[in-house]
C-alpha cells in the first residue's frame, strides 16, 4: 500500500491490468537498462535513509515457465500477480532512479555555487565592488582635502602665536623699566589704557551717515537693466538719485529733483539722451546742466550729478566729496562661472544689519529650514577661519568660502553636489559650486537696496529657460523672508536701546571685523583694519 501510494504521489504509471502475454526479452533489457545508470565505479555505493525502501528483489526470476500453449487457472492467477509485482518492482527502480539523479545533481551542483555564481550575481557584486572602490576614491580625495585645510589651520595658528608673542615681547618691554611697585602699577596703568578691550555697541537709532564713509565706489544698478529709453530711481546715503542714458550711452546720475518745482524726475521720459521733467518740460544732461526750457527764456541751472561709471555688468557712483578713485574693483564671479540671475530687492532694514546678516552663515540650519539649509546638520562646532589681517576666509564644517568687500559688497562660493546636501569640508572638494554676489547700498537708515547676482559653474542650458528669472526671484526672496522677519525684528529693539551685537563668539568673526572696519572709516582712522597692506 505504501509503495502504491508513494508511485501515485509521483505520477508514476502503474498498470494492474491482466498481461496476456509477457514480453521477457524486451523486460530484461529495459531492466538492464535502469541497472546500466547506476552501474558505474561508486554508483551503488551511495546510502541514504529511503535506500532500503527500495531494496526489493527482480521479481523476473520467480516468473513461472508455461510448458503448455495455455495456462490453467492458478498459472494465470501466478501470471497476474508476478505482473504486479514487476510494475511494482519498475515504479520502484524508476523512483530510485529519479532520486539518485536528483541527488547526484546536487552533489555536482553544491561545489559549483560555492565557487561559481551566475552571471546575474557576479554583476551585482561586480557593481558593489564598483561603488566601494569609488567611495574609496572619494574618501581619499576628502582626506587630501582636509590635510590640506589642516595646513591651512596650521598656518592660521602659527600666524596667531606669532602675534601673541609680538604682543608679549611689547608688553615685556612697556614693564621692564619700572623699578618700585607705584611706577609697576602706573606702566600697567599705561599699558591697560594703550591697549583697550575692542568691543561692539550697536544699539539705539541709526546715526546719520559719516561723510568718510560715501568716499567709495558704490554699485547701483545692472547694466542689463538701464537701456537708453529708460530711467532707473534710486536713493543713496538718504538722497534720491536717477539714473539714465546720455547721448554717447554713457549712464549719468543726476538728483531725482527739478530745479523748477521740485519734481520727481524720474515720472518723466528721456528724449535724445536728456531727462525731461512731466511737469513742465525741462530737460536735464548727464552732467545735470538744464539745456531746454520750454515756453521761457533758457535760464543758467544746474542740478546736482555724481560721478559715474559702468564696469563689467554694473553701474557704479561715487557720492562722497573726495575726489574719486582711479580703479574700481572687480565683481565678476571666478571664471568657468556663468551669470543666471540678476536681481535688485528693496528691503526695508539698515544695510549694516543686512550685511550682518550676510556675513553670518552659522544661523543657516535654524533659520533657512524651508530653503537651502533644508535637512542640514547642526554642527557642534562652527568655526570661520580667516587670516590674522583679512576679511575673507572660510566656513569649517560648511563648503562655503565668503568675503567682505569694502564698503558694501559680500562675495561667497558655494560647494553643491545635492538638493539640501553638503559635501565635503571645503569648495576644493565639491565638483560644482554657487557664486553669489550681494551689494547692500545703503538707501536711508532704515531700507537698503540689495542688488543679487547668482553664478553657476554647471547646467548652463538654465539660462536658455523661458521665465527661469522668475523661478531664480521667487526663490530668493524666500531666502530673505526667513531672515526678514528676524532682522526686522533686530532693527525694532536696537532702535528702542538694545545692543545688537551685545555678546560676540567665535563664529561672528567676520561680521564682528566689519563692523570694527566701518567705525575705523567713520572714526577717520589713517590705516583702516584688516586691510591687505596691513
Amino acid at each position: 500500500m505504501t509503495v502504491v501510494a508513494t508511485a501515485a504521489a509521483l505520477s508514476l504509471p502503474i498498470s494492474f491490468s491482466k498481461s496476456p502475454k509477457l514480453n521477457y526479452k524486451k523486460s530484461v533489457k529495459v531492466g538492464f537498462r535502469v541497472f546500466a545508470v547506476f552501474g558505474e565505479e561508486g554508483a551503488t555505493e551511495i546510502k541514504s535513509g529511503w535506500q532500503t525502501l527500495f531494496d526489493v528483489e527482480d521479481p523476473r526470476t520467480k516468473v513461472p515457465q508455461s510448458k503448455g500453449k495455455f495456462l490453467d487457472a492458478n498459472q494465470a492467477l501466478e501470471v497476474a500477480r508476478n505482473d504486479i509485482q514487476y510494475c511494482d518492482w519498475r515504479a520502484r527502480q524508476d523512483v530510485l532512479t529519479i532520486m539518485h539523479l536528483h541527488e547526484k545533481v546536487v552533489e555536482v551542483l553544491n561545489p559549483l555555487a560555492r565557487n561559481y555564481k551566475s552571471i546575474g550575481t557576479m554583476k551585482k557584486e561586480l557593481a558593489e565592488l564598483q561603488g566601494e572602490l569609488a567611495e574609496a576614491h572619494k574618501q581619499v580625495h576628502k582626506s587630501e582635502a582636509r590635510v590640506s585645510t589642516a595646513l591651512d589651520k596650521l598656518a592660521y595658528m602659527e600666524e596667531l602665536v606669532h602675534d601673541r608673542l609680538l604682543q608679549d615681547r611689547n608688553t615685556a618691554e612697556l614693564d621692564s623699566p619700572s623699578t618700585s611697585p607705584g611706577t609697576s602699577t602706573q606702566s600697567h596703568d599705561s599699558i591697560t589704557r594703550r591697549s583697550p578691550k575692542k568691543s561692539l555697541n550697536v544699539s539705539g537709532p541709526v546715526e546719520p551717515y559719516h561723510p568718510r564713509l560715501k568716499n567709495f565706489w558704490y554699485p547701483v544698478a545692472f547694466s542689463s537693466d538701464l537701456r537708453d529709453d529708460t530711467m532707473i530711481p534710486f536713493d543713496c546715503f538718504e538722497e534720491s538719485w536717477v539714473l539714465f542714458r546720455g547721448k554717447d550711452g554713457n549712464p549719468g546720475c543726476i538728483r531725482n529733483t527739478c530745479a523748477h518745482r521740485a519734481c520727481p524726475l524720474h515720472l518723466g521720459s528721456v528724449n535724445d539722451g536728456r531727462v525731461q521733467c512731466p511737469y513742465h518740460g525741462w530737460e536735464y544732461s548727464t552732467d545735470g546742466k538744464c539745456e531746454k526750457m520750454p515756453s521761457t527764456r533758457l535760464l543758467n541751472v544746474k542740478i546736482k550729478s555724481l560721478p559715474c561709471f559702468e564696469k563689467e555688468g554694473m553701474i557704479w557712483v561715487w557720492p562722497g566729496n573726495d575726489p574719486p578713485a582711479a580703479n574700481l574693483p572687480s565683481l565678476q564671479p571666478p571664471p568657468g562661472f556663468q551669470i543666471h540671475a540678476e536681481l535688485v530687492i528693496e528691503i526695508p532694514v539698515e544695510h549694516g544689519l543686512l550685511l550682518d546678516n550676510l556675513l553670518d552663515l552659522a544661523h543657516a540650519p535654524f533659520t533657512h529650514t524651508s530653503t537651502f539649509a533644508k535637512g542640514w546638520s547642526v554642527p557642534s562646532l562652527v568655526k570661520f577661519l580667516t587670516p590674522a589681517s583679512g576679511l575673507q576666509g572660510y566656513w569649517d564644517p560648511y563648503p562655503i568660502d565668503m568675503e567682505f568687500r569694502p564698503p558694501c559688497m559680500v562675495l561667497s562660493t558655494i560647494g553643491i553636489s545635492k538638493p539640501g546636501k553638503l559635501e565635503g569640508q571645503t569648495t576644493r572638494e565639491c565638483s560644482t559650486h554657487l557664486h553669489q554676489l550681494h551689494v547692500c547700498l545703503p538707501s536711508t537708515r532704515q531700507k537698503t537696496r540689495l542688488l543679487y547676482r547668482m553664478s553657476l559653474d554647471f547646467a548652463p542650458i538654465l539660462k536658455h529657460i523661458p521665465f527661469m528669472h522668475y523661478l531664480w526671484r521667487h526663490f530668493a526672496e524666500q531666502v530673505l523672508n526667513e531672515d526678514l522677519r528676524l532682522v526686522i525684528g533686530q532693527q525694532e529693539r536696537m532702535l528702542n536701546g538694545e545692543n545688537i551685537w551685545n555678546m560676540p563668539v567665535s563664529y561672528d568673526k567676520l561680521g564682528v571685523r566689519y563692523r570694527l572696519w566701518r567705525n575705523a572709516v567713520e572714526e577717520g582712522a589713517k590705516q583702516l583694519p584688516f586691510s591687505k597692506s596691513n
